[in-house]
């Protein structure tokens, strides 16, 4: 594709002129064959299905044979194209950056010799209909926006593999992504903390643990039948202090206790919304899972525990409290 010139590096044409030519330069290998590849899977006009599809698709010019030759021995200089990708402008809510991190599988059922595939679980529809199906796992970092869009600012893939810890390389992926936009100026001291969403199949605490040194807030869905507990009260006489204090169990309302902060408000879509958070909340860990390798005392790990509650939802179906 020939793009004339703007005035302006950052305006219109010139703006995709400019990433096209850098993200060329992170092809070091059969560049151009995946640089028309990446052309012709962005050109297609609907999903692809097949590989062989792309080598008609006009914007590849070559047989399909350089196709397989690029994806077998092409190669991408990964830094360089998160630089690339970190020092785009952002989409933010409220001025802050918003990452979400989540797990998706390339579900290969039948693809039996094809290596290094996990059980990677799929949504079903109703009660009881979740599969666990064999495929290739990714975690993706995405920020997000204000406002109802099908678009996703993707800012980094990482294939799981057999072997690793899943926790481990999510960890390991968000402290590469957020060094990465610190270092493209996209968040300076004195901001407001880089907000980092997950579902509720992370383990928000060590996360939290794990990314302590970095300017960032972890803000993850928790199931219903979690216990957390608050501060201690002063020991009283002799003996070894308390570490945790009156249990909050999410599913005893008897235990809450009065919140530190509720708001309320009226919305269009969802009727009332209020919002209820306890604060210096913790869980107990202990010396088993992903903490059984630690030395010395386990770390108190306080947050926020939120419960957002709704009064209806835009659809059938009764509304459910939600734990953050």
């Amino acid at each position: 594709m020939s793009i004339l010139p703007e005035v302006g590096a950052v305006a219109g044409a010139g703006a995709l002129e400019s990433f096209r030519a850098r993200f060329y330069q992170c092809l070091t290998s059969r560049g151009d064959a995946l640089f028309e590849l990446a052309d012709a899977l962005l050109c297609s006009p609907g999903p692809v299905r097949s590989l062989p599809a792309l080598s008609l698709n006009g914007a590849f010019r070559r047989g399909h044979g350089s196709l397989y030759e690029a994806l077998n021995a092409g190669r991408i200089d990964t830094d360089r194209l998160q630089g690339l990708l970190s020092g785009q402008r952002l989409g933010r809510v409220g001025g802050r950056i918003v990452l979400a991190v989540d797990a998706t599988g390339w579900l290969r059922p039948d693809a039996n010799c094809s290596p290094g595939r996990l059980y990677c679980h799929v949504t079903g529809h109703g009660r009881g209909q979740d599969q666990m199906v064999p495929g290739w796992s990714y975690s993706f970092v995405a920020t997000l926006a204000s406002g109802a869009s099908s678009w996703t600012q993707i800012l980094d893939a990482v294939r799981i593999g057999q072997d690793d810890d899943a926790a481990e390389t999510t960890t390991a992926q968000l402290r590469s992504v957020i060094e990465a936009l610190i270092g493209a100026g996209q968040h300076r001291p004195g901001e407001a903390p880089i907000l980092i969403v997950t579902d509720a199949g992370y383990d928000v605490p060590r996360l939290a643990h794990q990314l302590g040194d970095l300017p960032v807030i972890i803000i993850g869905r928790l199931r219903s039948d979690r216990v957390l507990y608050g501060r201690p009260t002063p020991a009283s006489g002799r003996g070894r202090r308390p570490k945790h204090g009156r249990a909050h169990r999410m599913s005893d309302p008897t235990t809450w206790g009065e919140p530190d902060t509720t708001t309320a408000t009226e919305t269009a879509r969802y009727g009332r919304l209020e919002a209820r958070s306890w604060e210096a909340l913790h869980p107990w860990l202990k010396q088993r899972s992903a903490w059984i390798d630690h030395d010395g005392d386990l770390p108190i790990i306080e947050g926020t525990l939120i419960r957002l509650e709704t009064e209806r939802l835009p659809h059938t179906g009764t509304p459910q409290p939600l734990w953050l």
